[in-house]
């Protein structure tokens, strides 16, 4: 943060997602790379990022939960603040986001996170799947994803919607 932070030439937000947020939070020890979302995009910090990457030995992905699935508006003030760093404030992207990104994508590290979001209280079952009714019709924006495996995924992790499961 500090080293994207001294490159800064203007006021940004940097958000956080996938294994950056569960080094940040806790509950794992280091991730393989290191996913942001720069809002405003600046052209300076993107510049900056290859050596950034090479002296601090990581890496750095621009990726974040709406390049994979539908994201909701006011994503930005559901993401929690982490710290303000120079002209960057840093947050990790809306959880809600992330979680049901992690269980489209159902690799065994992403549903472990997300049974560990749960844990943590950072994400609800009950609100997971609200949030999951939001973004279903738009699923057919994001062709790689399969709307129902992705279901079936959310009930494997999060159990049947509170609307089904009390019929």
């Amino acid at each position: 943060m500090r080293a994207l932070a001294e490159e800064a030439e203007a006021t940004a937000r940097v958000y956080f997602a996938g294994g950056a947020t569960a080094v940040l939070i806790g509950w794992r020890s280091s991730t393989i790379d290191v996913d942001i979302k720069i809002v405003p995009e600046h052209d300076h910090l993107f510049r900056a990022i290859p050596r950034i990457k090479e002296t601090l030995q990581i890496n750095v992905e621009l990726a974040c939960p709406a390049d994979f699935i539908p994201v909701p508006p006011g994503w930005e003030e559901r993401s929690p603040f982490i710290v303000g760093e120079g002209r960057l404030f840093f947050h990790h992207f809306d959880l809600y986001a992330q979680a049901l990104a992690k269980v489209e994508r159902s690799h065994a590290l992403d549903i472990a996170d997300v049974e560990e979001m749960a844990r943590r209280g950072l994400v609800q079952p009950a609100r997971a799947w609200q949030y999951f009714q939001a973004i279903e019709p738009d699923l057919y924006r994001f062709p790689a994803v399969d709307p129902k495996s992705f279901r079936r995924a959310m009930e494997e992790v999060f159990g049947r919607p509170p609307d089904v499961a009390r019929g």
